[in-house]
């Protein structure tokens, strides 16, 4: 369960990073603005479970003709249609066109990366030393 809330607050802050850094996405929410953003990080996160398999399995052949570029179209899809999809709850943002979905996709990727390299995983066990 902690996983899962570490991945939402990560989610989260990459989220706002890319509203707050890329110019043409702007986030329309009727109030708290934060809760806006962790409501878009659920719908991310459901949406990078759900549909991104799907999508990837659908698509496998373009990913592998693309060298893997092709998995950056469908980061671009997913912050768009997240962005739609929270705008029918009233949390969303809106993109002016593909080239700030593109940018805002791309700013969620890199710092979901870095934030992920940063905290450390408590679950995971260290590796044994070989004892002489």
């Amino acid at each position: 369960m902690e996983k899962i809330i570490v991945r939402w607050v990560i989610n989260a802050i990459a989220l706002w990073a890319a509203v707050t850094i890329v110019p043409g996405i702007h986030i329309q929410t009727q109030g708290n603005w934060w809760l806006a953003i962790l409501g878009l990080a659920l719908i991310f996160g459901l949406m990078n479970a759900i549909v991104r398999p799907i999508i990837e399995m659908l698509t496998c052949p373009l990913i592998v003709l693309t060298l893997g570029l092709g998995t950056l179209l469908i980061n671009t899809l997913l912050f768009w249609l997240t962005g739609l999809i929270g705008e029918k709850f009233g949390i969303g943002f809106t993109v002016d066109g593909f080239w700030p979905a593109f940018l805002g996709a791309l700013v969620v990727t890199v710092v979901s990366v870095v934030l992920t390299f940063l905290i450390p995983d408590k679950r995971q066990p260290r590796p044994r030393r070989a004892s002489k």
